[in-house]
C-alpha cells in the first residue's frame, strides 16, 4: 500500500481528527465503535489493522478482542486489503 493510498482513505475518515478517543478503555471501546457506523472507510480502515496486526484502538468498527479473534478464525487470509476494500 503506498503513503498516497493510505493517506487518501485517512482523509475521507468519520473519526479523522478525534484519534485520542478511538483508543479508549473496556467499555468507552462501545462510545468509540459508533464513530465507525456509516464510515464510507470503514472497510478499508479494519483491513489496515488486520493486515498491519495493530494490536490497539478501535479500527473499522473493531475491537483490539474482535481482531485478534478474527485473526485467529481466519488464518488463511494473506491480505485482509484485498479480501476487504473494493478496488477501483
Amino acid at each position: 500500500m503506498t503513503a498516497v493510498h493510505h493517506e487518501d482513505w485517512t482523509m475521507r475518515a468519520k473519526c479523522r481528527g478525534q484519534q485520542d478517543d478511538l483508543f479508549p478503555e473496556a467499555a468507552e471501546q462501545k462510545r468509540a465503535r459508533l464513530i465507525c457506523g456509516g464510515c464510507p472507510v470503514r472497510s478499508e480502515c479494519l483491513a489496515e489493522a488486520l493486515d498491519n496486526r495493530i494490536e490497539w484502538g478501535v479500527w473499522g468498527g473493531m475491537t483490539e478482542r474482535e481482531r485478534r479473534q478474527l485473526l485467529r478464525q481466519r488464518s488463511d487470509v494473506t491480505s485482509w486489503a484485498r479480501l476487504l476494500v473494493k478496488q477501483s
